[in-house]
């Protein structure tokens, strides 16, 4: 094999459309845009939404909703799942490091702790936010709770 005997698999090239060359080449006249109207002219852009006369989609829908720009969302974590995360690997210390490589969380998530389950295991837990009952749970265990 050589670089001048290299060719393309068969079906993987195809010749490009030229159109508007010559009534010869089959795509001529009127270039693949059918006859007369907006859509045969040069310069023709539909709106976005157009459908053709037709009453658009988001102006038969009614309004409704809204986006809170200011919304912070949280991974949620039980803290049921923190004591089965200490015990297999043997932790006092849970941050988010370590709930990172244990793969509950992305590398961008922001933790919230949340009270399901029961805690037995003292543990310093770093994330955050906690809700009510993690906190009491937490340091009920007597483990300490650290806010970041």
């Amino acid at each position: 094999m050589n670089l001048n005997n290299l060719t393309p698999a068969a079906g993987s090239v195809k010749t490009r459309k030229r159109i508007g060359r010559g009534s010869g080449s089959g795509l001529g006249g009127t270039s693949t845009r059918g006859h007369k109207g907006a859509k045969s002219r040069s310069g023709y852009s539909r709106k976005i939404g157009f459908e053709g006369g037709q009453m658009p989609i988001q102006r038969r829908l009614p309004k409704f909703g809204f986006k809170n720009v200011n919304r912070v969302e949280y991974k949620a974590i039980n803290i049921e799942t923190l004591e089965g995360l200490a015990q297999s690997a043997n932790l006092t210390k849970i941050g988010l490091n370590e709930l990172r490589e244990a793969g509950f969380i992305s590398k961008t998530a922001l933790v919230k702790i949340l009270g399901k389950g029961a805690l037995t295991v003292k543990l310093e837990v770093e994330a955050n936010a906690f809700s009510k009952a993690a906190e009491e749970a937490i340091v009920a265990a007597g483990g300490t709770v650290v806010k970041l």
